[in-house]
């Protein structure tokens, strides 16, 4: 098999690993020009300080030894199959380099024979890339659960960052749809990569020409949508993962239905977009603005709003917590506000001790007013008063109405986020009313519906 016919063969089934986003570009070369752009392996993702760079998002192979039901890479698939030897990888990856296509590698696999064979490849491919290649760039492996320690720490020792997928949100879950795997077999080599990088940066602390070990830390992805875990279990699940692993991002993958198999949601259903979605920004307040699990969600209400964020929510449901006085509320009770993010947390702590702050301060500063105002005070002034019906109905989220600056359409999340008002709004549109005027109706269902939770 020619190495082209290869490469978009393992870079299109490495797709569905959600570490980074893929340009999408198909650009051939012009008589007269130098260099073209492939869809086959070329991917963005974003640097520490925020640069967007290019990497080769391929496997190592697409043959694989297990039968995950959610896979396309199962071995009970029919789909053509390829596998990359350390050198055809190492030549690719400094082809493509040097054309200034990419600027780092992110090598995953599924299981060729046992993890271990597929541990030794990967780790040979990459102790070329460093050794005989003198390829100093950004590398992201994936280790293969199961696979010897030994392997890992070689792998670490390579790689700027190790991700372990933890695939589902529970073990019974796990169990079901993935037989040959086990939480305890992917949880161990998360536990060795927290302990050693660890262990690494502390002796990079003593002596600077210490080896690194995933230096950039790791970071995992589980599928959402297969499998009937709540949201509270899998924000839990997330928030015990970064206290106990010390995680650098956990991915959230909506489930796709590529392989059709009776245990999974039927090949008909949309991908939970929407669900993603809040899971990520749940995340973010995970991360960022030290909230918890419990805070965000219970066991009265497991899952996320669809009409409104999780912040959002939180605060119409806490309204002692407000209103916060912006020139003497602490940086935790800020965090709390709709409207305002860490960046502009710092910028207010900064400006208030300088002058009192007022709107036009905050507008200045990068609030969102548009969320903030409902929440807040300016030396003891309101700028926004309302029911918590009205102020419900200025933050319903647009995403969950399919109008506005958006791929998705409006087909998408009606059906699933408003199953009451959904064939309203499609029986308007199939007599030719225009979008925007059935996702109103759709908004004043939903505050309908939020005004009796509330």
């Amino acid at each position: 098999m020619e190495l082209m016919d290869k490469l978009e063969i393992l870079a299109d089934a490495a797709k569905y690993d959600a570490a980074c986003t893929s340009s999408g570009l198909d650009r051939a070369g012009r008589p007269g020009t130098t260099g073209n752009t492939t869809f086959a392996g070329c991917c963005h993702t974003f640097s520490a300080d925020g640069r967007c760079v290019s990497l080769l998002k391929v496997l190592m192979t697409n043959v694989c030894a297990y039968d995950c039901a959610y896979c396309v890479n199962r071995r009970s698939n029919d789909v053509p199959r390829a596998a990359f030897t350390p050198r055809e990888l190492c030549e690719l990856t400094m082809g493509f380099y040097r054309r200034n296509y990419i600027e780092g590698l992110f090598l995953s696999s599924a299981v060729l024979l046992d993890p271990d064979y597929t541990t030794e490849r990967m780790v040979e491919a990459l102790r070329l890339l460093r050794e005989e290649y003198r390829f100093g760039g950004y590398i992201h492996a994936k280790a293969i659960p199961g696979a010897d320690p030994q392997l890992v720490e070689r792998l670490g020792l390579l790689a700027d960052r190790l991700s372990v997928n933890i695939e589902l949100p529970s073990e019974t879950s796990l169990s079901r749809l993935a037989p040959d795997k086990h939480k305890a077999g992917i949880l161990r080599p998360m536990g060795q990569i927290a302990q050693r990088t660890a262990q690494s940066r502390r002796e990079l602390a003593v002596y600077r020409h210490a080896p690194a070990f995933a230096p950039a830390g790791q970071s995992t992805q589980m599928i959402i949508g297969a499998t009937p875990e709540t949201d509270l279990h899998i924000l839990r699940l997330t928030e015990g993962l970064y206290r106990k692993y010390s995680l650098k991002r956990v991915f959230f993958s909506a489930y796709l239905p590529v392989v059709p198999d009776p245990r999974l949601p039927a090949v008909t259903a949309k991908p939970p977009l929407l669900r993603e979605h809040r899971l990520y920004q749940a995340d973010w307040l995970l991360r960022f603005y030290q909230f918890s699990a419990a805070e965000i969600l219970n066991e009265e209400e497991p899952n996320f709003d669809p009409y409104l964020d999780p912040k959002c929510n939180w605060a119409l449901r806490h309204p002692e917590f407000f209103p916060v006085e912006v020139n003497t509320a602490t940086k935790a009770q800020l965090l709390r506000v709709p409207g305002i993010g860490p960046k502009s947390v710092q910028r207010i702590l900064i400006a208030r001790r300088q002058q009192h702050l007022g709107m036009d301060e905050l507008k200045r500063i990068g609030v969102v007013l548009k969320r903030a105002r409902y929440f807040i005070t300016c030396n003891g002034k309101a700028p926004v008063r309302g029911t918590r019906a009205e102020v419900a109905a200025a933050l319903l989220d647009p995403n969950a109405f399919g109008v506005g600056m958006r791929q998705l359409s409006l087909d998408d999340f009606l059906p699933t986020a408003l199953p009451g008002a959904a064939p309203l709004v499609h029986q308007l549109a199939d007599s030719g009313m225009d979008a925007r005027e059935a996702a109103r109706i759709a908004r004043q269902e939903a505050l309908t519906c939020l005004t009796k939770r509330l």
